[in-house]
């Protein structure tokens, strides 16, 4: 009986939680210049008492991306002390082309010993996780559109924004909204219509 087909295509990114993000963007973007390339931000997700927070990425070459969590409202934490949603918000996550190889794969999972936990649709990607025998949380993710200029803007206005409200008092995502919305009406006064309908 011959194998299953192999369609994995390397790292789509590698996520790790942050507690400083204007630290964290300084040193990525600015010192080491890996440009911003992605940024979704959401009201909770998943179980009803997930954080709202901000998951940039940064373009470390080669097509992969390095990624961070920053959750509004949680304090610093030693690595010992991480509660389990923060401690699986470090997770690598591995590219497929297609929902059919994606589909494969969680095929394959739900056969094993270990099964798909979750798959879910981002703004950009679906996904699924499962837990390796380690422990590690790994994500398999396919595109349901190309990466545009667009994304890249506005990647770029989120985390100028989240530089700015990560220093504040209480910082949260309606305060970053707030900010990222004063950034676009600066930033475009009087530039001509970006977005036409037909």
């Amino acid at each position: 009986m011959s194998s299953p087909a192999h369609t994995v295509r390397g790292v789509d990114h590698a996520a790790f939680p942050t507690f400083d993000p204007r630290a964290t963007i300084t040193f990525y973007r600015d010192v080491l210049g890996f440009p911003v390339v992605h940024a979704t931000c959401a009201l909770g997700w998943g179980p009803g008492d997930h954080p709202d927070f901000i998951h940039f990425f940064f373009d470390i070459g080669n097509g992969d991306r390095l990624a961070f969590f920053y959750y509004f409202g949680e304090a610093p934490y030693r690595d010992a002390d991480l509660p389990d949603l923060l401690h699986r918000a470090r997770h690598l996550a591995i590219h497929v082309d297609s929902e059919e190889d994606l589909l494969e794969y969680r095929r394959r999972l739900d056969a094993s010993d270990w099964p798909c936990e979750l798959q879910v649709r981002h703004e950009t990607v679906e996904s699924i996780y499962v837990t390796d025998p380690n422990g590690y949380l790994m994500e398999i993710t396919r595109p349901l559109r190309a990466i545009t200029a667009e994304d890249d803007i506005d990647a770029n206005l989120s985390v100028d924004a989240l530089m700015e409200v990560a220093g504040e008092p209480e910082p949260s995502l309606e305060k970053f909204y707030a900010r990222k919305a004063k950034l676009i009406a600066e930033r475009y006064e009087g530039e001509p219509e970006l977005v036409t309908f037909a």
